[in-house]
């Protein structure tokens, strides 16, 4: 089974009915995983089979639907822009310079519009190539006006601003003279001007005329209403369009009547029974809170466009030598990339020259420069602050670290939070129900009063005072805002239902190295045991450990010295020895380390950094084997070497009694006792310490303050764990708990009733990760860990925890604030809309207020989740 992920933007949506359509009729194709439709982003987003069903059907469903879907450029093509030519055989000449190139499949040259447009293959052939082969034939290759995908849709959606602002304007300056000329003559308590040749009591005719030629314009202007909203209602899914179209549609046919009985049926009483103004005033105030709508939703992904922002448009590369400056698109893996101080990392890659110090702030929030040398990571969108340095380009493209971010960010703003549910629910039914009410309340006034121009009010009031589109809107711009939002802070949510789930967090567990400490380790103590021992376990036998010397009949083995120092050439004796022997600190570090260098534990990769800063030459190691959860087991010259926890001790029946104090003293300092065995009796004791990060006491003691557990899990021996619990001020300690089995301790938290999130940083979270109610990665753990992760912290700093949740508690309160405001305003808006305050002797609605309050209702939604742009963590 092939599983692809898409993501398409589709036009022509209005309202949640649009995208709560696209989404049924897109998951009952077969091969279809999931299918989800962001109204404000205007994006559908799909997980299928492509053995069993193709994108391009996909594809064709939805325009059958009656929506379009936008097609994004290809990344092998380019559009380059050429000057100098002045007829069409120059145009010829320049696509015959470009078709020579190899790579290059298809090219076509427009002299009217004096741009090249070259289909190529990027592995084989450089758009700054082509651009040489221009410039070869004699012609200029201007700057290409090529965008990314963000950048087009960024631009249609700037193109979708400008059209509703026109069409409004345009519908305005016809809607606002029609309204006057239909109000004035009813207004009788103040004069305002005129024309006498208009007067509905001497001319109705002209009157009426007039006003119809005036609502014209505007529903031309509108038509898109009419043809999306009566197609909606023959395919029986009406949306908000239909009730626009209906209710105007209504008003222009009355009205249109009581012309057509004026200019030939002699009834001028009719003139009063005019309803053009209401049409076309309606369609006026909803393209006003259209494009104020517009506007609102381009706003709510500002953090992918900053983030876009931050990315160079050029890089300076070595070729042949000497340095050349390209844009970002043309750089491939392996090019040599020059960056000076001041400069932005053009893509991710190695420092192979140079010393610097880099400020990626922009992707981690981190404030302070890192200090890179050769073999050290760059980032794309980083600065480089001071030096000048060279690095290899490794991950470009869509591979960088900043494009996976956005792509990240885009995931979690296509997804769906579990609130969001109850919206799609009610937004299916809710314009049929809608459409129903409409026409009961109508035939309801209608038989009660016989007046048909009031029951036509109350059914186009009701039409047009309802709004699916508060509805649908309430849900995906608070996720947006958001996760864009969090963006900004360094904090990534993978998904909406994510960041609905963090703010149910009651418990969060995080691991000790790498989270709460800096999971940089180092060597503290080094004890020796020195007890009597019979020659069998006294006989070190073998070759020599170092200079191929034989040391075995040594009874004290280096004698208090480096055992590497020893030169002696005896051979090995295999006679009883009944006397002391010792090994002293540098001996004991050293053979560990040897051991451990085959080691990627921490704990392990400590202690041969320890060796190392003594200058202590490494020993060559016959076999190793890593017992995971436990240590490690490696044999040095004849010596069996055991090193790890108290647990493999046991195993090994390895008696622990004569450094039990000691053991226990440095577990108390919150050092981390390694046991080391020789031969199966206990040598000594190395102890390494891992210091707590200077954020997390802080942020734990943040997590109290909002009522949160926090419990620490590790590997290492309960005094050892403690200590640093006491340190931070952790309320629970799980201890000496095996890799594999940090999961089942999560799960046992959960089994508590508890919403638990887990914090972790390595391949060994993850399954943890993956069993928490929320999963949150540290950005400087591995891979894995954060692609099992909910919630990646770039950063690596635990006060980012508290922010998260802070954030998720934010959005959802907004959420709720959105959706409470969208259902309150239809419960209340359609009763009043159907006439129920009339019943009593209140007011009536004009379906001109109802089609304002309806606009407006929207804007308000958009409004109220642009206000999370304001978030700041509290302290």
């Amino acid at each position: 089974m092939a599983i692809l992920k898409e993501q398409m933007n589709i036009g022509g949506m209005t309202c949640a009915a649009c995208s709560g359509r696209i989404e049924r009729v897109v998951n009952k194709l077969p091969g279809i995983v999931q299918a989800s439709v962001n109204l404000a982003s205007e994006k559908l987003f799909v997980e299928f089979d492509e053995a069993v069903l193709p994108l391009q059907t996909i594809k064709d469903r939805v325009t059958k639907i009656g929506y379009e879907v936008i097609e994004k450029s290809p990344s092998a093509h380019v559009t380059i822009p050429v000057g100098d030519m002045t007829c069409a055989v120059c145009a010829q000449r320049v696509e015959k310079a470009i078709h020579k190139l190899d790579g290059v499949e298809n090219v076509s040259v427009n002299f009217a519009t004096e741009k090249a447009t070259v289909e190529y293959d990027p592995q084989t052939v450089r758009v700054s190539d082509i651009k040489a082969a221009i410039e070869k034939a004699g012609y200029i290759a201007l700057e290409i006006s090529k965008t990314d995908a963000l950048e087009e849709d960024r631009a249609r959606k700037q193109k979708e601003i400008r059209t509703m602002w026109t069409k409004f304007t345009i519908s305005a300056i016809f809607a606002i003279p029609l309204l006057y000329i239909a109000m004035v003559p009813m207004i009788t308590a103040v004069r305002l001007p005129f024309p006498g040749g208009l007067d509905p009591m001497k001319f109705p005719l002209i009157y009426a005329l007039i006003e119809l030629l005036l609502v014209i314009p505007v529903i031309i202007v509108g038509h898109k209403f009419y043809t999306v909203g009566f197609k909606a209602l023959i395919q029986r899914s009406p949306n908000m369009d239909s009730l626009i179209a209906v209710g105007t549609s209504a008003a222009v046919l009355y009205s249109t009547w009581n012309v057509w009985q004026i200019a030939f049926g002699g009834d001028f009483g009719a003139v009063e029974s005019l309803y053009y103004e209401t049409a076309g005033v309606i369609i006026t105030l909803i393209l006003l809170g259209k494009s104020l709508e517009a506007v609102s939703k381009g706003r709510t992904n500002e953090a992918i466009k900053k983030l876009m922002g931050l990315a160079p448009k050029t890089a300076t590369i070595i070729q042949d030598g000497d340095e050349k400056v390209i844009q970002i698109d043309e750089v491939e893996i392996g090019d040599i990339i020059v960056v000076k101080p001041g400069e932005k990392i053009p893509v991710d890659g190695t420092v192979i020259e140079g010393h610097t110090a880099i400020d990626e702030s922009m992707l981690t929030g981190e404030s302070m420069p890192i200090d890179k040398t050769a073999g050290d990571e760059v980032y794309a969108a980083s600065i480089n602050t001071n030096g000048s340095i060279r690095f290899r380009a490794e991950k470009i493209g869509a591979d960088t670290a900043l494009a996976r971010i956005i792509q990240l960010v885009e995931d979690a703003q296509g997804s769906k939070a579990p609130i969001a549910q109850l919206a799609d629910i009610v937004s299916g039914y809710f314009v049929p129900i809608v459409c129903l009410l409409a026409l009961i309340a109508g035939i309801i006034w209608y038989v009660a009063t016989r007046n048909v121009e009031f029951s036509l009010t109350i059914f186009i009031s009701v039409l047009v005072i309802a709004c699916p589109c508060a509805l649908g809107l309430a849900t995906p711009t608070a996720i947006m805002v958001g996760t864009g939002k969090g963006a900004e802070y360094g904090i990534l949510f993978k998904g909406g239902e994510a960041l609905e789930t963090a703010h149910k967090i009651d418990t969060i567990v995080f691991d000790k190295t790498g989270t709460i400490t800096e999971g940089k380790p180092e060597v503290t103590d080094v004890i020796v045991a020195r007890v009597e021992h019979d020659s069998r376990n006294a006989r070190f036998c073998g070759n020599d450990i170092v200079n191929g010397n034989s040391i075995a009949n040594r009874a004290d083995i280096a004698n208090g010295n480096n055992i590497a120092n020893r030169t002696d050439n005896n051979s090995v004796q295999s006679q009883e020895i009944e006397h002391r022997f010792d090994v002293t600190a540098d001996d004991l570090l050293q053979i560990t380390a040897s051991a451990e260098r085959h080691s990627e534990h921490p704990l392990g990769q400590a202690i041969v950094t320890g060796a190392n800063a003594k200058g202590l030459e490494a020993l060559q190691v016959k076999h190793f084997q890593a017992i995971t959860g436990r240590g490690i087991e490696a044999e040095i010259a004849d010596i069996d070497i055991l090193a790890g926890n108290r647990k493999l001790m046991d195993e090994r029946d390895i008696s622990l009694e004569s450094l039990q104090e000691t053991s226990d003293r440095l577990a108390e300092e919150g050092k981390t006792p390694m046991y080391v065995a020789f031969n199966g009796v206990l040598a000594g004791i190395i102890a390494v310490a891992d210091v707590v990060k200077p954020s997390s006491k802080a942020a734990i003691e943040h997590l109290h303050k909002m009522g949160i557990e926090v419990a620490m899990i590790t590997g290492d021996n309960k005094k050892t764990a403690a200590a640093i619990a006491k340190q931070v001020g952790i309320d629970r300690v799980l201890s000496e708990v095996l890799p594999e089995d940090k999961s089942n301790e999560v799960k046992k938290l959960e089994d508590e009733g508890k919403k638990v999130a887990m914090v972790g940083d390595g391949i060994n979270d993850a399954p943890a990760l993956v069993q928490a109610d929320i999963g949150i990665a540290i950005g400087s753990g591995t891979d894995v860990a954060m692609e099992s992760a909910d919630i990646v912290l770039m950063r690596s700093d635990l006060s980012d925890v508290p922010t998260a949740i802070q954030l998720s508690k934010r959005t959802i309160r907004n959420i709720k604030q959105n959706l409470g405001w969208a259902f309150g305003y239809n419960v209340i808006g359609i009763p009043i809309a159907a006439g129920i305050l009339y019943l009593f002797g209140g007011p009536l609605l004009n379906p001109i207020f109802a089609a304002a309050a309806m606009s407006l209702s929207s804007v308000s939604v958009l409004t109220n989740a642009l206000r999370l742009k304001r978030f700041k963590p509290s302290k």
